[in-house]
């Protein structure tokens, strides 16, 4: 069976490190999706879901990784992914990022309309909201099953 290596980082941990079947991307352009023999490329990530197919002799399961930003190499045998930001859907702690992005409102509120720095608390609060998006999602699809 054709595969894909598969690197998938973070500013500050390995998300994953291992063989895919395929893999769909969040672009800025879209969804991409990548299987075995991809001609070779540089995307830039945008804001929302990877989906990594694993193999069908590791389980075939499909895992989520909720993104915001970075880049990914593309080529024949494989993927690099450096993401910005990003989170496993099943990694997603519901009480601590209603907690992070209470805070990020609570910075909005003591700076001036005009400081630069307000971009950074939006894009925080931004992020959290799409964790708690996909959050809700998977606690939904679980109730389905």
């Amino acid at each position: 069976m054709a595969q894909l290596s598969c690197q998938f980082v973070r500013p500050d941990k390995l998300i994953y490190n291992g063989y895919v079947a395929s893999l769909i991307l969040a672009t800025q352009d879209g969804e991409l999706g990548v299987w075995p023999g991809h001609a070779s490329a540089i995307v830039s990530l945008g804001d929302g879901i990877v989906r990594l197919h694993h193999l069908e002799d590791d389980g075939g399961e499909t895992d989520k990784v909720v993104v915001s930003g970075g880049y990914a190499e593309i080529n024949p045998n494989g993927v690099i992914i450096l993401a910005s930001h990003a989170r496993l859907v099943d990694d997603i702690e519901r009480d601590v990022v209603l907690e992070t992005r209470q805070e990020a409102f609570d910075k909005l509120n003591e700076i001036d309309e005009k400081d630069n720095r307000r971009a950074y608390y939006q894009k925080k609060v931004a992020w959290c909201n799409m964790l708690l998006r996909e959050e809700q999602r998977a606690r939904e699809e679980e109730g389905v099953r």
